[in-house]
C-alpha cells in the first residue's frame, strides 16, 4: 500500500458475533472435523465448555426446560437467578469455578414420581441444582456434535430432533416390507415384528412386552431394525 494512501477509518466496524451464532459455528466446526476423520482425537475442548458464549447458551437451554423453576438442593430456580442474582454475575462466577477447577457438582434432590401406566409404582427422579444443569448443558453443546458424527441414521436414542416414536415408525416401515426380526440395544429381548398391531398393520413386540406407538412401554431407543432379517 502506498504510504500516502488514506486510511479506512470511516468503514463501519464488523458486527460482533452473538453467543448463539458463535456456539453454532463452534459446533459446526467440531462436527465437520469429526465427520472428516473418524479416528481424530479431540484433546483441547475444555476451553469451549467454560467459554462465556457456551455458558450463556447453556443457561438459555436450562431456562427453556419445563423444570427451570424446580429447585435442587440449594433451593435456587432460574427465576431466582434472573431476578436476584443476575444472569451475568451467576455465569461469571460459574465460569471462574469451572475454569480454575474449583467447581464441584452438588448432590441431586431426589423426588419420587409415578410411573406412567403402572398403578402405585414410582421411580426416583434426580433434580440437579441450576449451576450443575448449566455445566451439563455446556458439556452437551461441545460433545454432541462430535459424537453425532459417529451415529448411524437408524440410531434414535437421546439424539437431537429425534425421539423414540420415530424408531417405532421405522419399525412399522420395516414390518410392512417383510422384515420379521430386529435387534435393539437397551431393549429387553429380541424384537419381533407383529403385523397385527399399528396403523399400517405392522407392530413390534417381544416376549417380555409390546411396543406400540401410543403405549409408551418398551419403546426402543437405540438402533432399531438395523440388523433386521428378511423373511
Amino acid at each position: 500500500m502506498p504510504e500516502d494512501a488514506p486510511s479506512n477509518g470511516d468503514a463501519p466496524p464488523e458486527p460482533a458475533i452473538g453467543p448463539f451464532r458463535r456456539v453454532s459455528e463452534m459446533q459446526a466446526k467440531l462436527h465437520r472435523w469429526a465427520a472428516a476423520d473418524p479416528g481424530r482425537r479431540f484433546d483441547d475442548l475444555f476451553n469451549f465448555v467454560y467459554d462465556p458464549a457456551t455458558l450463556l447458551v447453556a443457561f438459555d437451554r436450562v431456562a427453556g426446560n419445563r423444570g427451570a423453576n424446580t429447585p435442587g438442593v440449594d433451593a435456587l430456580t432460574v427465576a431466582l437467578v434472573e431476578e436476584h442474582l443476575g444472569v451475568p454475575g451467576f455465569l461469571d462466577d460459574l465460569r471462574a469455578r469451572v475454569k480454575d477447577g474449583s467447581f464441584w457438582p452438588l448432590p441431586v434432590r431426589e423426588r419420587a414420581i409415578p410411573k406412567p401406566g403402572e398403578s402405585g409404582k414410582v421411580r426416583k427422579l434426580g433434580i440437579p441444582v441450576i449451576a450443575d444443569r448449566v455445566v451439563q448443558a455446556a458439556l452437551k453443546l461441545v460433545l454432541e456434535p462430535i459424537f453425532e458424527a459417529d451415529f448411524l441414521p437408524v440410531s434414535y436414542g437421546f439424539r437431537p430432533m429425534r425421539r423414540a416414536h420415530d424408531a417405532i415408525a421405522e419399525i412399522h416401515m420395516f414390518g410392512s416390507r417383510g422384515y420379521q426380526w430386529g435387534a435393539g440395544r437397551r431393549y429387553r429381548g429380541v424384537l419381533r415384528l407383529d403385523r397385527s398391531r399399528g396403523p399400517d398393520g405392522s407392530g413390534a413386540r417381544s416376549g417380555q412386552g409390546q411396543a406400540g406407538a401410543g403405549a409408551g412401554e418398551g419403546v426402543p431407543q437405540g438402533r432399531c431394525a438395523h440388523r433386521a432379517r428378511r423373511r
